[in-house]
């Protein structure tokens, strides 16, 4: 069974020229099958307010309205998405740049409304890998922006961290997949103000005892419940830590295995 690793890069990177041309860098020089996720709300927020539309959040989520859905389309299907893949074959990688609509890979729903309706918020129920498979036996490299589809012509916005588990677990199938999520932390920190306090191994049973202690943040636990998600359906190992952390086995990150 062929290795495939998936990254997720969020904003901390993009918005970063330097640091994102690093990482691309290095990212097109992996040896093995590779998709990429990026997210790029941060991007999209001011793109937003020089339009004139103040971006909606509530608890850190965006509420997604119709405006916004065409904003975020534009943002992450478009400018950022084609910039990486641009960037990505400069750098002699062959790219092709992906929502869940294109090849019908990843099928989503409307979140119901509950207590907050969050618009054109899509929640996954399918994905679907036939053509990623194709792509990624010829060596090319799958690039996801953070928007799915639900087969009735409905785009919707959804959590690029879902989205990358979601294909990890999906495509652990045929491949033994280690899936990264990079951003501006060295990995789950024990004390927030110090960046070199990296718990380097999480499990269900630790989880439970640092979520009792107060030590994980609200902002880190939906990370890491996916993450220990994604390992119990099959995915090889979840990794959390800094840009250079896929590149590097060496470097400290926290891992996250059953």
């Amino acid at each position: 069974m062929k290795t495939l690793k998936i990254i997720k890069i969020g904003g901390n990177i993009i918005n970063n020229g330097i640091l994102l041309n690093t990482f691309l860098n290095d990212f097109s020089k992996l040896d093995t099958p590779k998709i990429l996720v990026h997210g790029g709300g941060r991007a999209a927020s001011e793109i937003s307010k020089k339009m004139g539309i103040a971006p909606k959040m509530i608890h850190g989520r965006r509420i997604t309205d119709a405006e916004t859905l065409d904003i975020i389309t534009m943002v992450y299907g478009g400018k950022i998405n084609k910039n990486i893949v641009a960037k990505l074959q400069a750098n002699h990688c062959n790219s092709v740049g992906f929502s869940g609509a294109d090849g019908n890979t990843i099928v989503a729903i409307k979140r119901p409304v509950k207590d907050i309706d969050y618009g054109f918020a899509g929640d996954i129920i399918n994905v679907n890998t036939e053509v990623l498979e194709i792509l990624l036996q010829h060596n090319i490299t799958p690039v996801f922006c953070a928007i799915t589809h639900n087969k009735k012509e409905q785009l919707l916005n959804t959590n690029a961290d879902t989205i990358a588990s979601e294909l990890a677990v999906a495509l652990s199938k045929k491949y033994k997949v280690s899936l990264y999520y990079c951003f501006e932390k060295n990995g789950v920190l024990e004390n927030i103000n110090d960046d070199n306090s990296v718990i380097e191994r999480i499990d269900f049973k630790i989880f439970g005892n640092l979520k009792d202690k107060g030590i994980i943040n609200e902002g880190m636990l939906p990370k890491i419940q996916n993450s220990l998600q994604a390992v119990k359906k099959g995915v090889t190992s979840v990794h959390i830590g800094a840009p250079n952390m896929p590149f590097n086995s060496k470097i400290k990150c926290t891992t996250f295995q059953q």
